[in-house]
């Protein structure tokens, strides 16, 4: 999936859940600062923003960045270009929050124990680290068979087979309609 796709299929709807949704995450913060973990195109950070909390973000994609600094009230979001694995931005927060199943991204478990200590290490004394990520389904996959469709839409269609299952390692396969012309985009997550 290309930058010019993420994130296009959210609507009206999906963004007043959205605000409600940053509400929550919000008190999390109990009105201190948030640094935000692969911040992408900082649908949810600039939310967060909306209800007063000073939030950084950290996100390893420069055109990521630039979409997230077309958007109103992205001046208010300050970014640091870096892997969420190491990088760190100055000062303590009360809230950590990695969204979207980009923790999923780190393929390996070395590597997602290096985030969590990245999360800890940005943590004031009692913050919380927020963790968004989905529970792949492989229960839902039949004996004998290793992948399963997860979005079948005229526009979109999304394929998650199970590669190696020891590992904890799927893939997520998608053929989008962009531009009048068909886009595969797979990658590899854990």
């Amino acid at each position: 999936m290309t930058v010019s796709q993420y994130g296009a299929d959210v609507g009206p709807r999906d963004a007043r859940g959205l605000l409600g949704e940053a509400g929550s995450v919000a008190q999390l913060a109990r009105g201190g600062p948030a640094v935000g973990f692969a911040v992408g195109t900082g649908r949810v950070a600039v939310a967060l923003s909306a209800h007063g909390i000073a939030v950084h973000g950290i996100e390893l994609s420069r055109p990521m960045v630039d979409r997230l600094s077309a958007k109103p009230g992205a001046g208010a979001v300050p970014v640091t270009i870096g892997d969420m694995t190491t990088t760190r931005v100055p000062g303590a927060f009360k809230l950590v929050r990695l969204v979207a199943n980009a923790i999923m991204n780190v393929t390996t478990q070395d590597d997602q124990l290096t985030v969590l200590a990245n999360a800890a290490a940005h943590l004031e004394p009692g913050g919380c680290f927020v963790v968004e990520v989905l529970v792949p389904q492989l229960r839902r996959v039949p004996p004998g068979e290793a992948a399963q469709v997860f979005r079948l839409d005229h526009d979109h269609v999304g394929i998650e087979t199970f590669d190696d299952v020891a590992g904890q390692i799927a893939w997520s396969h998608h053929w989008i309609q962009a531009r009048g012309r068909l886009v595969r985009h797979s990658a590899p997550y854990r």
